[in-house]
């Protein structure tokens, strides 16, 4: 029958897929919409697993940092300082979703992406 399974999975702590950093280089909002350039999946190649499944994410289409969270499954800290090092590297380009407007506008939009989440 093999071998037993390992009841901890493939279970890596967060601040090793970061290196220990818990902060973005810079800030990524959960609306943010990312798209990756055109060697993104090449130069990610050599970057990292994780680094490499959000450019193959971003390559098929546009995502929101919230997106990439739930395909990964990475906690929403580590896909930020994930992906703020990639928009850094110039592997992605970020585009921002939130209206100009105000804080009602911004709240439905956050409420919109919520929903969506839950939907995956």
């Amino acid at each position: 029958m093999g071998q037993p399974q390992d009841p901890r999975g493939n279970l890596v702590r967060p601040y090793a897929v970061t290196r220990g950093r818990t902060e973005p280089r810079r800030d990524i909002p959960i609306e943010a919409v990312l798209v990756a350039s055109q060697a993104a999946v090449q130069e990610a190649r050599f970057a990292g697993h994780d680094k490499y499944r959000i450019a193959i994410l971003c390559e098929a289409k546009a995502q929101s940092l919230a997106e990439l969270s739930a395909h990964t499954r990475l906690p929403l800290g580590v896909a930020r300082v994930l992906v703020a090092d990639m928009v850094a590297d110039g592997l992605l380009s970020l585009h921002s979703a939130a209206p100009k407007k105000g804080f009602t506008e911004r709240m439905d939009l956050l409420e919109r992406v919520l929903s969506g989440l839950r939907k995956l």
